[in-house]
């Protein structure tokens, strides 16, 4: 199983397996807190610069768009389609890649792997805001939807990427695999989501979509329904150390119908998923890798 370590000096723990999980060595978990006390301690000087809605481009005079992205989706579509512009030649441009941040969060979180992107070619990265109010996943991943929607016409881009950290990856998968997003979606890169569900605070279990996220709720039932077809590949991060997510591994994608690759990270918290270097690293390249989706059942990464 592929592994990113980030605390090479400390031994990694044995391959996960029946029986208790191990909790690791001390030193790695008083490392792995530190950290995600410098990224809370960043993350709360920038959230004020990630309240407001990033400005969109206007879009580029064209003929509307003919394709669709099947009936499930298409029905939840908006009723007023803006104009395409014009679609870039076929390999010179990456897709768009959109950015989905987590509970109560905003798109601040992404300020490190969106200047990454763009220093890699990316022209189009947009961070979507969700309002903390959102209170459930189905309604927020068919609004989803009609962003990517918007994005493609606008940029003339037929597919996209996503990268969706916690709750925001939950959405972007619902949308991808019950809403009929794979038909736009070519890469969905997750950081710290809870596809099995979590075993959350019981504070925290006041908010209704926070309760969505729990081990079997409605949204996270039906993602383990059969989804034959899904044209979408899925890359999750999943942290050994993640105080978040409950169990750990909940954040793996573990569905026979998905071309799924797990990555296990050490040595971080879920805060630092989407900062740390190295995993932005990770990202860029899981978005850079060619080749068009592939179906087939899920692994984890560098399996046979």
């Amino acid at each position: 199983m592929k592994v990113l370590p980030f605390l090479p000096s400390l031994p990694l723990p044995p391959p996960l397996g029946p029986g208790p999980r191990p909790t690791g060595p001390s030193g790695a978990l008083l490392k792995a807190t530190a950290l995600e006390l410098v990224a809370l301690t960043a993350h709360v000087l920038l959230y004020p610069t990630g309240i407001t809605g990033e400005r969109r481009n206007a879009p580029c005079p064209a003929e509307p768009p003919t394709d669709t992205i099947g009936p499930a989706a298409a029905g939840r579509a908006s009723a007023r389609t803006p104009a395409r512009a014009p679609a870039p030649p076929a390999g010179e441009e990456p897709p768009p890649v959109v950015l989905v941040h987590g509970f109560i969060d905003n798109r601040s979180v992404f300020v490190l792997l969106r200047r990454a992107l763009a220093q890699r070619g990316h022209r189009h990265v947009e961070s979507l805001n969700y309002s903390p109010l959102t209170c459930d996943i189905r309604t927020a991943a068919e609004l989803f939807g009609r962003h990517v929607e918007e994005i493609c016409a606008r940029t003339g881009h037929q597919e996209i990427d996503i990268v969706g950290h916690s709750l925001g990856g939950l959405i972007a998968r619902y949308y991808v695999q019950r809403l009929g997003g794979d038909q736009r979606v070519r890469t969905l890169v997750t950081l710290g989501t809870p596809h099995s569900g979590t075993a959350v605070a019981p504070l925290a279990s006041a908010h209704p979509i926070v309760r969505q996220m729990r081990t079997g709720s409605a949204p996270i039932e039906e993602l383990r329904l059969p989804a034959p077809g899904c044209r979408t590949r899925f890359v999750s991060f999943w942290g050994e150390l993640d105080r978040v997510i409950v169990p750990p591994e909940a954040a793996r994608i573990d569905h026979p119908d998905l071309d799924a690759e797990n990555v296990r990270v050490t040595g971080i918290g879920h805060l630092a998923l989407p900062v740390h270097p190295t995993v932005v690293a990770a990202i860029r390249e899981a978005l850079e890798e060619s080749g068009g989706p592939a179906t087939g059942p899920a692994k984890d990464a560098g399996a046979a």
